[in-house]
């Protein structure tokens, strides 16, 4: 492990089991590999695992999500941040940019953002030139759709593809084993965007040709409450089993046999990365940075979205031929492994921070000191 040079201000929303909180606690987890000591500063804490928690340096204020308290809160963070302030903040959603800004011309200090889905209809997206240096996106199809929305100049905006943790090989149960009930499940934040709603349409057009297959949906969101009305208006309530109360995906995941991803509209699909990285093969609808994973009879299936007839077919397509899962699951697994490690994202990352750094005089002499304060004196033995 290289000794810290650099400190970074990760700047993240509430965490949530989705895809943007698991790439700010894998750049918590492996910066300090490549000489980056980070902070985390966040309105709520609660949905990391408790022991991952204690082991990182995180800074949790509620009153940054109240809407009374919320400037008294970041007047309070620039003062404590003053003492010892950041060389960049890194700001983890477009949901913190404003504070993010803020934080940056108060302290002085450059920030960078990292764009993972896209804008809304009428969304407004300034970005300070003064100190905003990059912009991060997590796939081609985010990054494209970012420039044309708001002209700004494409060197700004450079593509990080998010990164996941691959699954040892003997770690991996079979797919479709015929000693157990087939899972077919999905995993993500119940947002109407995500498609659980055709998800579920799907289930008793798979029944009716696998009629002893069960069904899982992984997330917690405001979608939560319709959608179990929709299973109970489809009589399928007892084949689908809600799994709400998480920390991460990942004992959903490796109970399923077959991922699928119905959303309308995907920056990139870090939780289908991180099925395919378990060994499960994978369906995903036709939408936006799915087309730079997923390649159609080769590491997954496609549908177009919002077609739940299209998605029952191929769920039961797969489970009709083990052996076409079992050989698209193998594809898939290699290809995150090789394309989408953690190691690559961090990496990539920590070398923005330091093309920005690198012109910064200041940033080089506090380098030093801070190098000079770990070197302790030899004292001479008598």
């Amino acid at each position: 492990m290289s000794d810290p040079t650099t400190n970074v201000l990760l700047l993240a929303d509430r965490f949530e089991v989705r895809g943007s909180s698991r790439q700010t606690l894998f750049l918590a987890e492996h910066l300090p590999d490549l000489g980056v000591s980070p902070r985390i500063v966040c309105p709520d804490a609660r949905r990391i695992e408790p022991q991952l928690r204690r082991r990182l340096d995180i800074v949790e204020m509620s009153q940054l999500q109240s809407r009374f308290l919320a400037r008294i809160a970041r007047i309070l963070l620039a003062r404590d941040l003053a003492a010892d302030p950041p060389d960049l903040i890194h700001i983890q959603q477009r949901t913190m940019m404003r504070l993010g800004r803020w934080l940056a011309a108060q302290l002085r200090r450059p920030y960078v953002l990292t764009v993972h889905d896209y804008l809304r209809s009428g969304e407004s997206f300034r970005f300070d030139r003064i100190w905003g240096r990059q912009i991060i996106a997590v796939s081609d199809s985010v990054r494209a759709e970012l420039l044309q929305r708001t002209g700004l100049p494409p060197e700004l905006v450079t593509v990080i593809p998010s990164g996941v943790a691959v699954e040892p090989a003997e770690n991996i149960a079979p797919v479709l084993d015929e000693d157990h009930t087939a899972v077919v499940g999905t995993a993500g934040p119940l947002e109407a965007t995500k498609g659980f709603r055709f998800f579920l349409q799907a289930v008793p057009k798979v029944l009716k040709v696998h009629s002893q297959v069960e069904f899982l949906i992984a997330g917690a969101g405001p979608e939560e409450p319709s959608l179990r009305r929709q299973a109970r208006e489809l009589g399928v309530a007892q084949r689908v089993t809600f799994v709400p109360n998480l920390y991460d995906f990942d004992r959903s995941l490796n109970a399923m046999d077959l991922f699928v991803l119905p959303s309308l509209k995907q920056g990139l699909g870090t939780v289908m990365l991180q099925a395919m990285a378990r060994g499960k093969p994978v369906i995903a609808t036709r939408a936006g940075g799915v087309y730079s994973v997923v390649s159609e009879g080769e590491t997954g299936l496609l549908v177009p979205p919002s077609d739940s007839d299209a998605l029952a077919r191929r769920i039961n397509e797969l489970l009709s031929d083990p052996l076409l899962a079992r050989r698209i699951a193998t594809a898939a697994r290699n290809m995150v492994q090789e394309r989408f490690p953690v190691t690559a994202m961090v990496e990539k990352t920590a070398d923005v921070y330091q093309s920005i750094l690198s012109a910064d005089e200041s940033h080089q002499k506090r380098a030093a000191e801070r190098k000079k304060k770990k070197k302790k004196p030899v004292k001479s033995r008598d």
